[in-house]
């Protein structure tokens, strides 16, 4: 066999690569084809300290009482058929001693299952005492299947010894290359935990942000410690609605990451991630070179595919760890973003009547103190643009992001405190979804739901979406139009009065802003309010474009203003002078 190197399998050398990585170099061997090229590919690497056993189950115990002795992981390997079944009396053990062993079980596709195939057996569900972690790895043969070798590898790895460790299963796809020709192995990203006890690593210098997910309200104590770690690291909290903080550090970048051209304010040295799902997708648009999750649970979740280091501790802690004691305030940061945006938002042109013309006109309008829910996707999208007024709270259904409850979310929300307003904003198809809760007889006066109703999903007709391409066809099946009344002047407002609210409807500009000061009273009136706004998706999608080119039809003018002015004083040869100093 020529070159006794590494197997060409990308998935074999991503793992033996985080071996090394995370410093486990123990291996007791059982012989098999089916994990032939990753046993071949360790066997000439002297790093590792291989042992053979041809019995299974003898190999998994004496893995036990390798790791015991050790107080190091060890590895196992063994092919396909029923080698695996053989681990599962020592795995027993490993899990009830919290034993660091990783049973790395060599396998043909998964696909092959269940056809009869030899040597083919299903380990997709795994008996629930032998393993606290059981992780499936695909052939690597693209980079999207790399990443998720990448990160199910570190995650197992980092499973052997985390809140106490145990045993982990890796599910192992094989190839049968016969190529072992690669002499090094690639440089890996490792994904390193961190827990309040440990050592904190060194911050990297550059453009520092915390992007903030959905997340609850954030306490007294977990602002100033956000707060004090921008001032002190010149960072600042990227947002959108459901994010929960309210400090002097947040910033919405969605109006700005949305504009066709980019901003060098959205690439960032380390992104800091906290929270849970993020329906901001415009925010999500964020460029990190390096990313840090922090969250109590201490698990992987690699958004941006950059993340580094996993801090399993409370918020503050980590902010109050990476503070010093003494600085100086510096929020060069925070004034350009804010500059940026405000630049952009100044030069919203006038915008056809739509969810999106709405938000602009409301969000500031929004009575202090109150508390905002939001649709998902359009709704979300459309009102992250803008900014609620101090004090307005806000929210939405992001964690299933689901379409069926926001309604009922809405009335459980203002049921915690009846003296304080709950807005919604939705649209038509989640409305009628969960229109049921309407009738709830604990319903009080200070729930107002404006309903954007425009007769179907609009947002699989927007102009960015993929239904747009089918035309008035996508209404029949895809963006499900002229159900519910197919926008009924009559419909909302009847079930509404019959059940005791108070309802407003507009079909223009003109009729919205007649009875947006009564929507917004910021005193409780006698009954809860439903305003019924009637929009077309063409007005939809058209000022949703609009809000994608601000910044492109702004230079535009400027340009040809600045263009026409040189040519009447410096002529063509001042012209061209001008031109290419607007090109950078």
């Amino acid at each position: 066999m020529e070159g006794k190197y590494y197997s060409n399998e990308r998935s074999v050398q991503i793992l033996i690569s985080l071996l090394k990585a995370h410093n486990v170099r123990k291996v007791v061997a059982s012989p098999g084809t089916t994990n032939l090229s990753f046993v071949a590919s360790m066997m000439y690497d002297a790093w590792f300290e291989i042992y053979s056993s041809v019995d299974e189950r003898s190999a998994a115990y004496m893995a036990c009482g390798l790791a015991a002795e050790s107080g190091e992981p060890v590895v196992l390997s063994c092919t396909g058929a029923t080698a695996s079944r053989n681990y599962i009396s020592a795995m027993t053990e490993a899990y009830y001693r919290k034993l660091p062993i990783l049973a790395v079980t060599s396998t043909q596709d998964a696909m092959r299952v269940g056809h009869l195939i030899p040597q083919v057996i299903d380990r997709s569900v795994q008996i629930a005492d032998t393993y606290i972690l059981s992780e499936h790895i695909n052939i690597s043969d693209n980079e999207n299947r790399a990443w998720d070798a990448n990160v199910r590898i570190n995650r197992a790895l980092l499973e052997l010894k985390h809140r106490g460790g145990g045993p982990v299963h890796l599910n192992f796809t094989t190839q049968y290359s016969r190529d072992y020709s690669v002499k090094e192995l690639p440089q890996e990203r490792v994904i390193h935990r961190v827990t309040y006890f440990d050592q904190m690593p060194i911050m990297p210098s550059g453009k520092v942000a915390i992007f903030v997910g959905a997340h609850f309200s954030f306490t007294s104590q977990q602002e100033i410690a956000i707060d004090s770690f921008c001032a002190a690291n010149d960072a600042v909290v990227l947002c959108d609605h459901t994010s929960g903080y309210y400090g002097k550090y947040r910033v919405q970048m969605a109006l700005v990451n949305k504009q066709y051209s980019s901003y060098d304010v959205s690439n960032i040295d380390l992104l800091i991630h906290i929270g849970e799902v993020s329906g901001d997708y415009e925010g999500l648009g964020v460029k990190p070179k390096q990313v840090w999750r922090v969250n109590e649970d201490g698990c992987i979740r690699d958004y941006w595919r950059k993340l580094t280091y996993v801090f399993e501790m409370p918020e503050d802690i980590f902010f109050e760890k990476y503070t010093p004691q003494k600085y100086e305030i510096k929020d060069d940061f925070l004034v350009r973003c804010r500059k940026i945006y405000d630049n952009i938002k100044i030069q919203i042109p006038e915008l056809p009547f739509s969810n999106t013309w709405i938000a602009q006109q409301t969000a500031h309008r929004i009575p202090s103190n109150s508390i905002v829910h939001l649709g998902i996707l359009n709704t979300l999208r459309n009102w992250n643009f803008f900014e609620f007024s101090s004090n307005v709270k806000s929210s939405c259904n992001t964690g299933g992001f689901g379409i069926d409850g926001i309604v009922s979310t809405l009335i459980g929300a203002s049921l915690a405190n009846k003296d304080q307003l709950h807005y919604l904003v939705v649209g038509d198809l989640a409305f009628f979804y969960d229109m049921n809760v309407v009738g709830n007889r604990h319903v009080s006066s200070n729930v107002r739901i404006l309903l954007i109703n425009n007769g179907k999903g609009t947002e699989f007709r927007n102009y960015n979406h993929p239904g747009a391409a089918f035309g008035e066809d996508a209404d029949a099946y895809i963006a499900a139009g002229g159900h519910y009344g197919n926008k009924s002047p009559y419909l909302v407002k009847h079930y509404a009065e019959d059940l005791g609210f108070e309802y407003l409807a507009a079909s223009s500009k003109e009729e919205f802003l007649v009875n947006l000061d009564r929507f917004t009273d910021s005193n409780l009136t006698d009954k809860p309010m439903i305003f019924e706004v009637f929009t077309n998706h063409e007005d939809e999608s058209k000022a949703l474009k609009m809000m994608s080119y601000i910044d492109v039809d702004v230079r535009g003018v400027l340009k040809s203003k600045l263009v026409g002015a040189a040519r009447s004083v410096v002529g063509e040869s001042g012209v061209n002078t001008i031109k290419n100093i607007l090109k950078r």
